[in-house]
């Protein structure tokens, strides 16, 4: 059975699903709940908002989806901490992996991502490092960008 327990970022309390120590989605929410959350999230967590590289996310599961979408998730998880690609160049990565170059397509997945912040969709950008097409927000997005740059939120 699922659990759901909260984080309070800087940015706005986060609240997890999880079963046992595995993610199944993390995102940003307007309730103010309780609740644990699995100790190396918490962990991984704490880290990231200290502006700390956190390393390796915790165990997670992605939904059953498309093997595009789960495709360009896992693209998003090679995105090293501090660095940023385009939605153009997900979109040649995906093409290269034989699925035809869809910007569109590869930002709907981004924005579908269920695990918001540790499968780091704000990390892609527009081009020319524009920024866009963040669902929690661009002021956050930018907050987070600047913190893996090294400035404190």
């Amino acid at each position: 059975m699922k659990s759901v327990g909260y984080y309070p970022s800087p940015l706005g309390m986060l609240r997890i699903t999880y079963e046992g120590s595995v993610l199944f989605t993390l995102d940003f929410c307007r309730e103010q709940g309780t609740g644990p959350i699995p100790e190396d999230a918490k962990r991984w967590l704490d880290r990231y908002f200290a502006g700390l590289d956190p390393g390796e996310i915790p165990p997670f599961r992605f939904p059953e989806v498309s093997a595009f979408r789960r495709n360009v998730w896992e693209l998003l998880l090679e995105i090293p901490y501090g660095q940023t690609v385009t939605y153009g160049e997900l979109a040649d990565k995906m093409a290269a992996r034989g699925f035809g170059k869809c910007p569109q397509a590869v930002g709907g997945a981004v924005g579908s991502n269920p695990i918001s912040l540790m499968v780091p969709c704000h990390r892609v950008v527009g081009s020319g490092g524009r920024l866009t097409g963040y669902a929690w927000g661009l002021e956050r997005k930018k907050a987070l960008l600047d913190l893996e740059q090294g400035h404190p939120l």
